[in-house]
């Protein structure tokens, strides 16, 4: 499996209760974008809040941001990332493996084998990895193709830029 094309998956919380925004930018290895989409403000109401409960967020990021945007990109990804956790259960819907990505304070916190340190240049921030169970046996392979583009690139900086670009669709269509 080589690395040619990545997906960094993201939501972005409107102010005032409005919604969460999901968004997937589609990169190449060099983290230029190639391929950007967002979903409308989903939120849910308070019948579905009811319903849901505790798993709510969780079916919203899967069901209602995930799959929705993998099913609408053109291009074919190798990989996505994502810094929530809950974007995990995606790994059950398609086959495209979903890897978190950790920053190093979230990454020592965890004891367990199945968060593995990416390689990182000087003055690169260290990065971890995990994947879901169903793909923590593949996670080593993904880990090496992976560590060469952290020796170049910080793998957290795209989803900064998933959230100011949600931020600014979302200013555009209210007029602010």
């Amino acid at each position: 499996m080589e690395l040619r094309k990545i997906a960094f998956l993201e939501t972005y919380t409107l102010e005032n209760d409005a919604g969460i925004m999901g968004a997937i930018l589609v990169t190449d290895a060099e983290t230029k974008p190639l391929e950007f989409r967002v979903t409308a403000p989903i939120k849910p109401t308070n019948f579905q809040k009811t319903l849901y409960g505790d798993v709510l967020l969780e079916h919203v990021l899967t069901e209602l941001v995930s799959v929705p945007l993998l099913n609408a990109i053109n291009e074919e990804i190798d990989l996505i990332l994502v810094r929530d956790s809950l974007f995990m259960g995606a790994n059950e819907k398609q086959g495209i493996r979903v890897v978190r990505v950790l920053n190093e304070d979230e990454g020592r916190q965890r004891t367990d084998k199945s968060v593995q340190e990416l390689a990182s240049s000087n003055g690169s921030p260290k990065l971890f990895v995990e994947t879901s169970k169903k793909f923590e046996p593949e996670l080593a392979e993904i880990k090496t193709k992976l560590s060469p583009i952290a020796e170049h690139r910080n793998l957290i900086e795209p989803f900064d830029r998933l959230k100011a670009a949600c931020e600014q669709v979302h200013l555009q269509k209210t007029g602010e």
